[in-house]
């Protein structure tokens, strides 16, 4: 995906990517190699310096990264974000981050 393509539509960005494939977020790994430790076995802080890193490094790796490590990226950030919310389900919502319906 080098060439600049338009998306439309409703697809998350995992979909617009070519090389995205959702079996690399359940399996962890691309052709054999593991891609990061397996969320659930961090520890809480290591969960959330994990996620602080990928969060700090989004807009580059948006903007500049190749394909296949966006997907990485995009990969990598569901994996921890979905461990962190199944070990908070009920996680404290700050009453300033909600508007008026």
């Amino acid at each position: 995906m080098t060439e600049s393509v338009r998306w439309t539509g409703d697809a998350s960005p995992e979909q617009r990517m070519p090389e995205w494939d959702g079996d690399h977020a359940r399996t962890g790994d691309v052709d054999g190699e593991l891609l990061g430790v397996d969320p659930a076995e961090l520890g809480d802080e290591d969960l959330i310096r994990e996620m602080q890193s990928l969060h700090r490094t989004r807009l580059d790796t948006l903007r500049h990264a190749t394909d296949s490590a966006l997907a990485n990226h995009l990969r990598r950030t569901a994996e921890l974000e979905t461990e962190y919310l199944a070990r908070h389900p009920g996680r404290e919502v700050d009453p300033s981050r909600l508007r008026e319906a």
